[in-house]
C-alpha cells in the first residue's frame, strides 16, 4: 500500500508509536495484584487506573493536526 494516506491526521503527540509495553506491564501487575486480593476474603479487587499512571507512558494521547505537510500525513 504504498500509494495510501492518511484521510484524518489523527497522530499521537509524542514520538512514542505504540504503548503496548506499558499496556501489558500494567494489566500483568493488575492479574498479580488482583490474585493476592482473591487469597483475602475482606481485600477489595482494584481497578487498573489505580494501580498504574497512564501519564506515566511514552505517548500522551492523540490530536487531531491539520498543520501537516502531505509527507507528514503519509508516515
Amino acid at each position: 500500500m504504498s500509494r495510501s494516506k492518511r484521510k484524518t491526521p489523527i497522530l499521537p503527540n509524542c514520538k512514542a508509536s505504540s504503548e503496548k509495553t506499558e499496556k501489558q506491564e500494567a494489566n500483568r501487575k493488575l492479574r498479580r495484584i488482583v490474585k493476592e486480593k482473591l487469597a483475602d476474603p475482606d481485600g477489595e479487587l482494584p481497578q487498573k487506573k489505580e494501580i498504574s499512571d497512564i501519564w506515566n507512558w511514552g505517548k500522551d494521547g492523540k490530536s487531531y493536526r491539520a498543520d501537516l505537510t502531505n509527507i507528514e500525513k503519509t508516515k
